[in-house]
């Protein structure tokens, strides 16, 4: 049974409305009125077109993002980092189309990358931070949010900066914890908003929802001084690290194709929402009560590598978007906000190797293209007059479905 999109497509349509209310009553939005309001729906976003992050978009060209997005109803973006012109470039942007059309709402998760010391070399030494780059860092995050504090509503320490296997530059908690406290003073001092959400977005067990080797002292203190708990999971990765939950089983076998891979999605989508309850369990269980919103969860759409035809048969258009309309019910009637990851494809991410999963992770492509999860709004209009380097917006595959689901795998059978 093929899923319906329709319901996505008209919560994303559907906030007009309530947005112009809250723009009547003068109120300024805040990190606490957006974050779990599904009429402010989220996004993971890198504007980069090319395969280096050297050639940085310009404000035009995010603008035109900016453009795209917003007429599906994202109304927040996540970033990564402050070092590159990226992030300040973002938030030029939507200043801009602010100061255009007034009824323009958009705001941002800023993000602040954190390294460990030797970070990115042969002996990356984890005991330590690179506290000359990571202060940096820091300190432009402040500037951006007291520059544009109608746009920064939060800001991230660190991005999967505490997870072990981001062997390359992950810091102990203790780094976090102390940049956390650094910007919660600042607010106390009045030298950033009061009312702005210090986070830090990591991978669930590093928020005590795997193993007990992240249930540190330092930890629970985090816990206790952020905000919110910014959260990441990945049940597409976990198909090849950890494929307990996924696959067709036998009592599925006489299931049409499309039946057989919906049944495999919803286990895909339990066993984001179980790491999501874990790791909710054991905040609870410290005493703490801290909001928990989704940083980032996604499904790329081609690999050549463990998650493609050839590995856990994961990847493609149309597992993406039962996963996209999977998770984004859920997070909304929990009122969970979630990042999804992300709006464009990002080619620089694994530049060497185009096929890779890690470039296929958007909901468009690099130029512009819907795929499949969108084929509806095309179809409404959504879009018209949109594009994307001068291409408007059009569907993948010419949206033949047909065509489509012939590169569509069924996981292998296997008993649960």
């Amino acid at each position: 049974m093929l899923l319906a999109f329709c319901s996505a497509c008209d919560q994303q349509q559907n906030t007009s409305t309530k947005q112009k209310a809250d723009k009547s009553t003068g109120k300024e939005m805040t990190a606490k009125d957006i974050l779990g309001n599904p009429d402010y729906l989220a996004i993971s976003y890198g504007g980069y077109r090319k395969n280096s992050r050297e050639i940085q978009p310009g404000v035009a060209q995010l603008k035109e993002d900016m453009k795209v997005l917003a007429a599906m109803g994202i109304k927040v973006l996540r970033t990564y980092n402050v070092k590159l012109k990226h992030a300040s470039n973002v938030l030029a942007a939507i200043r801009e189309l602010k100061e255009e059309d007034s009824s323009f709402e958009m705001y941002v998760m800023l993000g602040a990358w954190i390294d460990c010391k030797d970070a990115w070399t042969s002996n990356p030494d984890h005991s330590g931070e690179n506290e000359t780059e990571n202060t940096a860092e820091i300190q432009r995050a402040v500037d951006l949010a007291n520059q544009y504090p109608d746009i920064v509503k939060i800001i991230a320490v660190g991005n999967e900066a505490m997870v072990k296997w981001a062997s390359s530059y992950y810091v102990e908690a203790e780094v976090i914890l102390r940049w956390v406290n650094h910007l919660q003073k600042l607010k106390q001092a009045q030298e950033l908003p009061k009312d702005l959400w210090i986070t830090s977005s990591d991978n669930f067990a590093s928020w005590g929802g795997g193993g007990e080797e992240y249930h540190t002292e330092d930890l629970n203190k985090l816990i206790q001084a952020v905000d919110y708990i910014s959260l990441h999971t990945y049940p597409m990765h976990d198909t090849h690290y950890n494929p307990d939950f996924w696959g067709i089983s036998k009592e599925e076998e006489h299931l049409s194709k499309e039946e057989q891979i919906a049944a495999a999605m919803d286990r895909a989508r339990d066993y984001a929402i179980q790491q999501y309850q874990n790791t909710a369990d054991y905040i609870k269980n410290l005493g703490a009560d801290k909001p928990i919103h989704i940083g980032e969860t996604g499904w790329a759409t081609t690999s050549k590598e463990f998650y493609g035809p050839t590995g856990s048969r994961a990847t493609d258009e149309y597992k993406q978007a039962l996963y996209y309309q999977g998770i984004r019910e859920w997070s909304n009637k929990a009122k969970v906000s979630c990042f999804y990851f992300e709006a464009f494809n990002e080619n620089w991410k694994d530049a060497q190797n185009p096929d890779g999963s890690e470039n296929h992770f958007g909901l468009f492509t690099i130029d512009g293209q819907a795929k499949y999860v969108l084929w509806d709004l095309v179809d409404r209009g959504t879009f018209k007059d949109l594009g994307r380097n001068g291409q408007l917006i059009t569907k993948t595959y010419n949206g033949n479905k047909a065509a489509l689901l012939e590169e569509v795998a069924v996981p292998a059978i296997r008993e649960f």
